[in-house]
């Protein structure tokens, strides 16, 4: 049967990870499958799983080599988890984990099965580097050959310029532009200024080193690699230190975005494990949250609408299926691509004319109360994993609302391609 007698609440058990490093250092030798089974082996060991068959264990990464095309499936059979475990590989840019997650859930809800994993990983340090296209070309010809000739002839055209390797590109395929030069435009269509994002920025890292400081993220993160702490945290930064960097993106004298309101290229896995209610039950397991709603969403980016603004049509349809408003939450956990992005989506919601002609809205959603935004740091300052940020996300918030003890909280990320992922987590 694909579809039981009935829907079912689709808990979250928690959540870990490993400390996100930036790109080039303290990972720089580890790779995706090395990083995800660490995060996998600390969640099984977290919660008991030894041994234990899941339904199924979703997982992806945005950079990763050709050899991984069964990443997940392979970090599962080093997990300690039963070798019968099935997993898959998925990938939907930054919104690759909680997009993982809401596809376990879905299959807990709808009964398909008991148990599963939503999880993501991402390096930007072992990124894939291929030969140049031309030099590829030459090597199929080659092989293609049937005789000594033909499979040699094909190497009389090499040149110097074939040695040169081609490297993965932070850019849309459709633009050229990087996401940055992307939030620079939507940046200047909304009119963000650089210092209220320095000031966002600056309020991530002083959220996120507070909530190191109150152990917060003790039970979140497992040590790998001689990591304890995300190393992209600055403790010491300030409005003046973050003021004097130079724009990153936009060399014309009109740039805001800088390296200190923008996420870094990050390494790093994330992990969640969800179950029914009855599954968590009868293995004495804790219930933080529950997984209420999702959606997705894309926008045209090519023909003017911000790369990055997506979620802004995601929100208010999954609030229209849950018949809730924008302030009717906890927490907002809103992902920190870069501070103007954040700002562009808050800006967005506030506006009657962008509501009423984009979301077709007979009035604004309206403001949040900023001080229930990303109240524990959020990825300007732990960093940005592509694949992995999701989950952390998601592990963040069921926490929070576990802590709680009511209340619900709001998940929205931006992703490459214009799309965007959002979800809905109630306290259990």
């Amino acid at each position: 049967m694909l579809v039981g007698s009935s829907a079912r609440r689709v808990a979250i058990v928690g959540g870990v990870r490993i400390p996100f490093a930036r790109s080039m250092g303290a990972y720089g030798e580890a790779s995706n499958q090395e990083m995800l089974t660490a995060t996998l082996k600390a969640l099984v060991e977290r919660y008991a799983l030894r041994g234990e068959t899941l339904g199924d264990v979703g997982a992806g990464a945005v950079l990763k080599h050709s050899r991984d095309y069964s990443l997940t499936r392979e970090c599962v059979l080093d997990s300690g988890l039963a070798p019968e475990t099935p997993a898959y590989d998925l990938q939907r840019a930054c919104g690759t984990s909680l997009d993982t997650v809401v596809g376990v859930g879905l299959k807990i809800a709808v009964g398909q099965i008991d148990a599963g994993i939503g999880a993501g990983v991402d390096t930007a340090s072992d990124v894939p580097i291929v030969y140049a296209e031309g030099f590829r070309r030459i090597l199929l010809a080659s092989a293609r050959g049937r005789s000594l000739g033909e499979r040699v002839k094909p190497w009389f055209s090499l040149r110097p310029r074939h040695f040169k390797p081609s490297l993965p590109a932070v850019a849309e395929a459709r633009t050229g532009l990087s996401m940055g030069q992307h939030c620079e435009l939507m940046a200047k269509t909304w009119k963000i200024g650089r210092d209220e994002q320095d000031r966002l920025a600056l309020d991530s890292h002083r959220k996120a080193a507070a909530a190191y400081d109150e152990g917060f993220f003790d039970d979140l993160i497992v040590p790998f690699a001689g990591l304890k702490q995300d190393n992209n945290l600055r403790r010491d930064t300030t409005l003046d230190k973050l003021a004097k960097l130079k724009p990153a993106f936009d060399f014309s004298g009109s740039g805001t975005l800088t390296a200190g309101n923008s996420t870094p290229l990050t390494d790093g896995a994330a992990a969640v494990l969800l179950a029914s209610e009855d599954w968590a039950r009868a293995r004495k397991l804790p219930v933080l949250a529950y997984l209420r709603y999702a959606k997705f969403a894309a926008v045209d980016f090519i023909k003017g609408e911000g790369l990055l603004m997506a979620p802004t049509y995601a929100v208010p349809r999954m609030l229209a299926d849950a018949r809730l408003t924008l302030q009717d939450f906890d927490f907002y956990e809103i992902h920190e691509a870069f501070a103007a992005q954040v700002l562009c989506t808050l800006k967005a919601w506030e506006s009657p004319e962008f509501c009423r002609e984009r979301l077709g809205l007979s009035a604004p959603l309206g403001g949040i109360d900023r001080a229930r935004l990303n109240v524990k740091g959020s990825s300007l300052a732990v960093g940005h994993p592509f694949g992995a940020t999701g989950a952390r996300i998601v592990a963040t918030l069921a926490k929070l609302l576990a802590q709680k003890g009511t209340g619900r909280g709001l998940i929205s990320i931006c992703t490459a391609g214009g799309m965007g992922v959002t979800a809905i987590l109630e306290a259990a």
